[in-house]
């Protein structure tokens, strides 16, 4: 007797559901209209279908951000779409976390599903959410699925929205999960979906992370045993057709551009169930259909998000247009130092860094609309203000610099290290404050050639109070010298919030850049 399963995953949607970039509404092959399409022919097609979202579901898009700002009192849209299409679970991903605990629970209230994460605990040291796991039956077949989420999460997350939490090490947790599943439970097929992903090359096991355990897939792979898949996400990367340690791994990319699928058969002998072949394929949305039961669902929360995008906030005179994501990054330009000007305003200080986010931000026009703040500031995230060493800030700004290779004809490129295995354009900072130079010619680590406050040499051994978003603060993106800092002040409000209100407030802002900094990588430039 023969019996086939299928498994179904989508991972990182981050609140895509319509095939639309919110920036322009230009079209996208993205979101969860289209993922339905696939779903729903998957299960025409098969009998036996598992369905799994691998987190960060609910944060990610203006549709999202609008809900928890002005409709956090109606159902959740994505937790909406997921009811229609009868997922079986969902794992909390990272940013589940990001619009606070009571957005989190409410979403899995809303749910007809249950949300798992075996190593998120609460104060009485169980699951906080209460399903570490689930067992399903298909022609009995007995699978269990069990929920781990990644526990680097306090080092990046608001204090306030994991009070009371405990994340225990994702692999120590999913250890200690698998046995017991097979020691009480008896499952016939073991999946581990994991928000997380893999901190070394899956074909020859080289490290590729080095300062974290953020990711922990291939170590899960080589030393829990009986694990037959294994459902990642987190690093938004295209995994499939392949094996570690005889476990098939899938990770499905980022908004819902692909539907990660595990086909298992399983042969029954000698009475019992035995896997006979496993393999993964990713399935794209490029040509999939907008389901219409789920453009419909959505429809009203869709249009109220537009007239939101679409509300004036004030006018800019001269230029903070992005014309290259590069050129912003090698040099002071109007849109980063407005944004540190804000920054270093609402938290009356002095000293400011952030980032560009990523690398289709279109900058600021003449007239600006929520739209535009949107589309440059993506992340919820709020500021925090740290105090740390000049020698904290040569650091990080050695860290920023390591950003740039120069390439064998002397012209400059982005570190692989930036964009493998997903683009991290976000963890280069630019200062507002501080006068710098980094010269790309010097090898990494010594690249800081000019580092100056009003005119003098930094002090590298006096503390300083510093304005930041709260990923970064807490260490994120590898900025380890932020870790365990002193805070001395800490701004609840989103960024995209206060960077509204700031325009509003001012009417028109003045576009302006003092160059107190630059990067060099040859005479020119020097």
């Amino acid at each position: 007797m023969v019996v086939n399963i299928t498994i179904l995953e989508t991972s990182d949607v981050h609140g895509n559901v319509l095939p639309i970039n919110y920036g322009d509404n230009s079209k996208s092959d993205v979101g969860l209209a289209k993922l339905a399409s696939l779903i729903k022919e998957e299960r025409k097609k098969h009998e036996n279908v598992l369905v799994i979202d691998n987190g960060d579901l609910v944060q990610g898009t203006p549709l999202t951000y609008h809900y928890v700002k002005k409709l956090q009192n109606t159902e959740n849209p994505m937790v909406r779409v997921l009811n229609h299409l009868k997922f079986d679970a969902a794992v909390v991903g990272n940013h589940e976390f990001n619009y606070g605990m009571n957005i989190l629970k409410n979403a899995v209230k809303d749910s007809d599903f249950p949300w798992l994460s075996a190593n998120i605990l609460s104060e009485t040291g169980d699951p906080f959410l209460g399903k570490p796991y689930i067992i399903k039956t298909f022609e009995t077949v007995k699978i269990a699925v069990l929920g781990v989420t990644t526990h680097y999460i306090p080092n990046w997350e608001n204090p306030t929205h994991v009070e009371g939490l405990t994340f225990e090490d994702a692999l120590e947790s999913t250890k200690k999960w698998v046995k017991h599943l097979k020691d009480t439970e008896e499952p016939d097929l073991i999946v581990v979906s994991y928000h997380g992903g893999f901190e070394r090359n899956l074909v020859d096991g080289s490290p590729t992370e080095t300062l974290t355990s953020e990711n922990q897939g291939y170590e899960i792979c080589k030393s829990v045993k009986g694990i037959d898949v294994l459902l990642t996400g987190h690093q938004h990367r295209s995994i499939a057709e392949m094996t570690v340690n005889g476990v098939l791994v899938l990770q499905p990319g980022v908004n819902g551009e692909t539907l990660g699928k595990a086909t298992i058969q399983l042969e029954k002998k000698n009475n019992k169930w035995e896997v006979v072949s496993k393999q993964g394929s990713l399935l794209s949305t490029k040509y999939s259909r907008v389901d219409a039961d789920v453009a419909e669902l959505i429809k009203e929360y869709e249009q109220s998000t537009q007239t939101w995008l679409d509300q004036p906030i004030g006018n800019i005179k001269g230029n903070m247009a992005v014309n290259s994501p590069f050129e912003v990054r090698l040099k002071d330009n109007e849109l980063i130092e407005f944004i540190n000007k804000v920054q270093m305003e609402v938290s009356n200080t002095t000293i400011s860094n952030t980032a560009l986010f990523h690398n289709s931000s279109p900058g600021f026009p003449t007239n600006v609309t929520m739209r535009d703040i949107v589309s440059n500031y993506i992340y919820p995230n709020t500021l925090k203000v740290i105090r740390i060493s000049g020698q904290d800030i040569k650091d990080a700004l050695e860290r920023s610099a390591s950003y740039f290779l120069l390439d064998v004809d002397g012209s400059i490129k982005v570190n692989p290290s930036f964009t493998i295995p997903k683009p991290q354009h976000y963890n280069y900072d630019m200062w507002e404050g501080i006068n710098y130079t980094i010269d790309i010619r010097k090898p990494i680590g010594e690249r800081v050639v000019k580092l100056e406050r009003d005119c003098e040499r930094l002090d590298l051994k006096e503390e300083y109070d510093v304005v930041m978003n709260n990923y970064r603060a807490g260490g994120g993106g590898d900025y380890i010298m932020y870790q365990n800092k002193q805070v001395v002040k800490d701004i609840p409000l989103d960024m995209s919030e206060l960077i509204a209100n700031y325009i509003m407030e001012k009417g028109t802002i003045e576009a302006t850049v003092n160059h107190n900094w630059k990067v060099i990588w040859n005479e020119q430039q020097a």
